[in-house]
């Protein structure tokens, strides 16, 4: 009997061992990835004791496992981030076989790593119950981690055994060989049109008449594929991004290619070769847009050429190369947009003419054509990029003079002209300013008024600075918002507009709003000023310099040159029968007294001020010297605000964050007490969002500003603490309790809405 039994294990054993040969052989054999996910996973599973089985591989790219499964006759793609966050990502990272008996048997994870955590999600949506689990990664030559296998609850007994990690472990050796071989492969095979395919968006009859059509017109597949099949230029670009493995970039007319770079390049010759230097990275990395990083002969011309530039490749559709090409020839604007590389090329061409008269040599001066075309190309371009300032930045005649734009929050390397036309571009912004141009030792501030092609007006606020070795800067902020904002339209959460309202409403009282310059202190106030400009109200505005304009208010601006500062304005306009007063800054005591003298003798003041918070600025007030009980009296209502960038709504996406991601949103809101009043807690359906970028956003994720706010209204219990000089931790105390938000919390808050991400809230409200 037990010769018998001996012979059945022996029998059962080689069968088995002739079932992996035959597995080993298949997986070998197998001609891509997906016949190994899609037909051979279900063999390996009947050959393993586990109820389910998922191979996973490592998309090195995105830092992400993958797996593919069959649904409805359909493959569909599931994908797990390489991190802690699950068993399988833990495998990964930590190349170790895991082994656990119950999955939600959190002492049992934790042992396995503290961080470890079993994602019941998927339990969730199927009604699946997971027990045991076996991970294990799949290695290429023992070091290189190319996959994970992942086995379900084992189908005999109360664990996975030594010998079914045997088992895995030699189908595991296969698959690290097959995964590293199909990878290779895949590389070197893939279309230009695999992820359209693999989404469904077309498929491979339509790709083949797609090319026989292009064939036929002459044309490029891609204008096939936009033009008749409809795909949308995004997923093309994805596509073509994917199997270049190089950033996908779309035409926009925002995106200006450098000047300097551009003038060293026939156009003629871009034009016939089809590429150009698109833009400048932080890194002084040259993005170069091409239709085909592949053409090996383009692509050394490029190196050729730009020798020297360090040289990032990005792949572009051959009509936006050629919107590109025409826009940075002037084209494609009706001959209104000037070619930047045309003027400085005429810059030069002046310039020599001017040698060859004088043998002096003078430098090209502020009269010349190509100087007045170079000043005004600037500011165009500027507002076409919806910049909020253009700075002008000399470093002598010997190297190039730069000019940077301040695009949302954050300067950006625009162009560079040769040092040698320097003076005569600041003198030229300085005329059109109406500064002296002869005073180069002091620093001097003006205006321009200034006429876009199309007809529109716009406004800068102009300042020169005397800087090192003799050179001139210029910055000027371009004033472009010459409406106000309607109140309901600046983003604030409905207790602040609602109690906004309500101080603007009051008959007299001060209202404050603080922030640091630039973060739209005045607009705020213009867009309240809005809400309660009725013919019945007489309202007087003192501002330096009057930038948003409104039909009703009488605007004024201060001249502290002459005297004529915000304190003489208030006092001169409690003269002229006011019911409203807004004062561009409280910059000292005396007009900070006036201000509250005002509000207390029946006027409503509103007015701006330097500080970090809204707490803050009554402290700051108080120990400037105002009396604590008519500031108190007085006092209404203290806005801080900041701007954070938005993200871009073009490719914006949701994300699943990570404990640790949600532990520091936790802590910045301040704690776990904090967030439970505003009902956020940590979930599997928990969301965040951020931008992915795209063309529309200049592939920064970001696009356009939003404001946060913090808003202490000043109720009878705030007003007692003011009136006793309490201190800080007192105050914001009684200010959460009547309902403030902080302002890192507004801005948390906005992040989960997705307008901003938490990484934005913290750089500008967190000290």
């Amino acid at each position: 009997m037990a010769v018998q039994e001996s012979v059945l294990v022996l029998q059962e054993r080689l069968a088995n061992e002739q079932k992996l040969v035959h597995l080993i052989d298949r997986i070998h054999s197998a001609k891509t990835l997906d016949t190994i996910f899609i037909e051979i996973q279900g063999d390996i599973l009947s050959f393993l004791d586990a109820d389910r089985m998922t191979l996973y591989v490592v998309d090195i790219e995105k830092k992400e496992l993958y797996s593919k499964f069959l649904a409805l006759d359909a493959v569909k793609e599931i994908r797990v981030p390489i991190n802690e966050g699950s068993v399988a990502g833990f495998v990964a990272t930590s190349r170790q076989t895991v082994n656990i008996a119950d999955a939600y048997d959190t002492g049992e994870v934790a042992k396995v790593s503290p961080k470890l955590r079993f994602d019941s999600s998927w339990d969730k949506k199927t009604g699946y119950r997971t027990t045991q689990i076996l991970g294990m990664p799949i290695l290429h030559e023992n070091r290189l981690v190319v996959g994970v296998v992942q086995l379900l609850n084992k189908k005999k007994g109360g664990r996975f055994t030594k010998d079914d990690e045997l088992n895995v472990a030699r189908i595991a050796k296969t698959l690290g060989v097959a995964f590293h071989n199909q990878q290779q492969l895949g590389a070197k095979r893939g279309t230009k049109f695999d992820y359209l395919l693999a989404q469904g968006l077309m498929s491979q009859d339509d790709v083949n008449a797609a090319i026989a059509a292009a064939r036929h017109k002459n044309t490029d597949v891609e204008a096939v594929l936009l033009d008749q099949y409809r795909i949308p230029k995004g997923e093309l670009g994805t596509s073509l991004s994917q199997f270049y493995r190089v950033p996908f970039v779309e035409f926009n007319e925002r995106i200006i290619p450098p000047p300097d770079l551009m003038k060293d390049l026939k156009l003629e010759f871009l034009k016939r070769n089809l590429w150009l230097p698109l833009k400048r990275d932080n890194d002084g990395t040259t993005i170069v847009l091409i239709d085909n990083p592949q053409d090996i002969q383009r692509v050394d011309s490029i190196h050729q050429v730009m020798r020297g530039h360090k040289i990032q490749l990005a792949v572009g559709l051959k009509k936006d190369i050629q919107q590109f090409l025409g826009m940075a020839g002037g084209e494609g604007t009706g001959g209104a947009r000037a070619s930047m590389s045309d003027i400085l090329s005429d810059l030069g061409a002046e310039a020599q003419a001017e040698k060859e008269q004088d043998a002096s040599g003078s430098e090209v001066d502020e009269n010349d054509s190509a100087v007045i075309r170079l000043a005004n190309q600037v500011i165009v371009d500027a507002f076409k990029a919806r910049a909020s300032d253009i700075h002008i930045e000399p470093y002598g005649a010997a190297k190039d003079t730069m000019i940077r734009l301040r695009i949302d929050g954050g300067c950006n390397e625009y162009q560079r002209v040769p040092g040698a036309f320097r003076r005569a571009l600041v003198a030229r912004i300085k005329i059109m300013a109406m500064l002296d141009i002869a005073e180069r030792r002091k620093p001097q501030d003006g205006k321009i008024k200034f006429r876009m092609p199309d007809g529109r007006d716009i406004e800068l606020r102009v300042a020169t600075l005397p800087t090192q070795g003799g050179n001139e800067d210029v910055v000027m902020r371009i004033l472009s918002a010459s409406e106000p904002i309607p109140i309901d339209k600046l983003g604030m959460l409905d207790r602040n507009l609602r109690e906004m309202k309500s101080a603007a409403e009051k008959p007299y009282g001060l209202i404050l709003c603080v922030g640091p310059t630039g973060s739209g202190k005045t607009t705020t106030l213009h867009s309240v000023l809005g809400y309660i400009n009725k013919p019945e109200r007489k309202i007087w505005t003192a501002e330096d310099p009057v930038e948003i304009t409104q039909y009703g208010l009488r605007q004024v601006q201060v001249q502290p040159k002459i005297g004529f500062t915000f304190a003489q304005a208030m006092r001169a306009f409690l003269r002229a029968d006011p019911d409203v007063i807004m004062v561009g800054e409280m910059r000292d005591e005396e007009t900070a007294e006036t201000g509250i003298e005002a509000s207390l003798t029946g006027h409503l003041v509103f007015s701006t001020l330097h500080t970090n918070s809204a707490v803050e600025t009554v402290i700051r007030l108080l120990d400037m010297g105002l009396d604590p009980f008519n500031f108190a009296d007085a006092l209404l209502a203290v806005l801080a605000q900041r701007l954070v960038k938005r993200i871009c709504p073009e490719c914006k996406e949701e994300y699943h964050p990570d404990e640790d991601e949600f532990a520091e949103l936790e802590h910045a809101f301040g704690g776990k007490e904090e967030t439970a009043k505003f009902g956020i807690e940590y979930s599997d359906d928990f969301v965040l969002f951020r931008g992915k970028g795209c063309g529309s956003c200049n592939n920064s994720g970001y696009r356009g500003r939003a404001g946060i706010h913090e808003l202490l209204v000043a109720n009878d219990a705030m007003k007692r603490l003011i009136a006793n000089k309490a201190r800080v931790t007192e105050m914001v105390t009684t200010a959460k309790g009547d309902g403030m938000t902080t302002l890192v919390q507004d801005g948390i808050l906005k992040a989960l809405d997705g307008l901003t991400d938490v990484k934005q809230v913290k750089a500008v409200a967190i000290k």
